[in-house]
């Protein structure tokens, strides 16, 4: 099998015999096409990709060449006899050359490459087989590929190398290309709502003097002018409510993140969230705005892309499910067995009552632990708390069953689930809940075990979000490095009175793995971290 430079090397040698020497003659700068000639192109492409509207063609002798030619250009990806198979952005088209201009042309043909970039004039015309065709009048070379595509021409494979090579797989799986087209729209979709419903969109430093706006690992850097250490933003939370204090009642942003944590199908170090604030509401609020907002964002999708959402186990017309934490839990373990829901040993010690006791709590845990894993062992026994213990219980038991626990109506789907009364200990930035304090409201909205949403009435008391920052720094001191900062800056903010208000983050790339049906988040990411290539 030839190598790179080897197959760079042939494909130079046919350069040079085609258009000679002069490497600016491989790479010409010529094409200028008007808006009007890219929009014949698009409706060329579009109808030539219709059977209905080629049906009422003519064939190659009736072609009407009275109006403007249309323009055809692209990357080339066949030669089938007298055709030419070109790739546009709006989907690939053929060029048809009757037999006397490809016989001019012969020299011209033979010296074009697969992946070239060619440019073609002509008509639309009906060929025998009843396809789509321009019939050409004109060849002209625009860019020279000294590379070939991958395998054959016919796809590219190779998942790491398909990741890699990401410029390469969207021109050889043009069903790759659309779930970044789908992904645009759907970042344009979520911006359109809440522009609609007055927030404005604003933007925030990346660069953070402290830690802080999640429980996270964040990437370090160092500013060399100032002498300063630096992280990278986790998230926009603190500085979003700042503009709270600020008088912006209404605010947004969509923006990428970092975090110095794991990689999975879920999970990249670099990731693009959707945080929004809203002054006099409620987490409850909120809960009713997410689901019009899913359905708007959904629908918009559906609309240009019906086929990417084929076979979704999951729906989002019928109610979404709104479960407390600690009912999620009991439900779990008494469904254990039966309709889907796996079995497990906590359904021998966890009751209702237990799951709501502190101390029966702890002490059925501390029954259970020598029939647990190792590790079930570790996260169980690091919990020094009763809300540490239900916020670990929940993410061991219920939260991997949610798609088998909230089923649509005639059971053949899962149900949105939005899960609330989050532990105090483990939400370090909400407001507590009026009616038992040790828990806050908070939501997490999970699609299919997918978490996509976290949003919470937001926390404005200074002294309580003080005393919760040094909470923070305690547990770093004992080893935490998700841990916090105490951010003085914040307090103050704060001090000066911020609005009782919501927060919403989303998850823009588990959105678009969810509406795209993709099974991993490198799938929706244009270039996913990689380790350096071999060699």
């Amino acid at each position: 099998m030839a190598t790179e430079e080897e197959l760079r090397e042939a494909r130079k040698a046919n350069a040079r015999d085609a258009l000679g020497e002069t490497s600016t003659a491989w790479f010409p700068n010529w094409l200028r096409p008007s808006p009007q000639q890219e929009a014949r192109r698009a409706r060329f492409v579009r109808d030539a990709n219709d059977p209905a509207t080629v049906a009422g063609w003519p064939g190659e002798e009736g072609v009407d060449d009275s109006g403007p030619p249309v323009p055809l250009y692209g990357r080339l990806m066949a030669m089938r006899g007298p055709f030419l198979v070109i790739q546009t952005p709006h989907g690939r088209a053929q060029a048809y050359f009757p037999k006397e201009l490809a016989k001019s042309l012969k020299p011209t043909l033979k010296r074009t490459d697969i992946g070239d970039h060619v440019y073609v004039e002509g008509w639309p015309m009906r060929t025998n087989k009843g396809d789509g065709a321009v019939r050409a009048t004109l060849l002209r070379h625009v860019s020279k590929a000294l590379l070939p595509p991958p395998e054959k021409w016919h796809g590219l494979k190779d998942v790491e190398k398909r990741y890699r090579e990401r410029y390469v797989d969207l021109f050889a799986n043009p069903d790759v290309a659309d779930v970044f087209r789908a992904r645009s729209r759907i970042v344009q979709s979520l911006r359109a709502f809440l522009d609609e419903r007055g927030f404005l969109e604003v933007e925030t430093p990346l660069l953070h003097s402290v830690r802080g706006g999640a429980i996270a690992r964040p990437f370090e850097t160092h500013h060399n002018t100032l002498d300063l250490e630096l992280f990278l933003r986790i998230a926009p939370e603190l500085y979003l409510k700042r503009l709270l204090v600020g008088g912006f009642d209404r605010v947004y942003e969509i923006g990428r993140c970092f975090r110095n944590e794991g990689i999975s199908t879920r999970h990249n170090p670099e990731f693009t969230i959707l945080e929004f604030y809203m002054a006099y509401a409620s987490y409850a609020e909120l809960m009713d705005l997410t689901v019009e907002l899913f359905r708007a964002v959904d629908a918009a999708f559906l609309e240009r892309w019906p086929s990417l959402s084929d076979g979704r186990p999951w729906t989002l017309a019928e109610d979404f499910a709104r479960v407390p934490m600690r009912r999620a839990i009991v439900e779990r373990v008494e469904r254990a067995g039966r309709d889907g829901v796996s079995e497990t040993p906590f359904s021998r010690v966890l009751t209702e009552a237990t799951v709501y006791d502190p101390e029966r709590l702890e002490a059925a845990c501390r029954t259970l632990m020598p029939e647990l894993s190792p590790v079930v062992q570790k996260q169980l026994g690091g919990c020094d708390n009763h809300g540490e213990r239900i916020y670990v219980l929940y993410e061991l038991l219920a939260e991997p069953e949610l798609p088998s626990l909230y089923r649509s109506k005639d059971g053949t789907q899962s149900r949105p689930v939005f899960v609330t009364e989050h532990p105090f200990e483990v939400s370090p930035l909400a407001r507590k809940s009026d009616e038992d304090p040790a828990f806050v409201d908070r939501f997490e909205l999970f699609v299919e075990g997918r978490e996509i949403v976290n949003a919470f009435s937001e926390l404005n008391d200074p002294e309580d979000q003080a005393e919760r920052f040094l909470a923070q720094v305690a547990s770093r001191q004992k080893g935490d490095q998700d841990a916090m900062d105490y951010d003085a800056d914040y307090i103050r903010a704060l001090s000066y009175g911020m609005p009782p208000a919501a927060g919403f983050g989303l998850g823009v790339d588990r959105l678009t793995m969810l509406l795209c049906n993709q099974p991993s988040i490198r799938d929706v990411l244009l270039f996913p971290l990689l380790r350096p290539e071999a060699g």
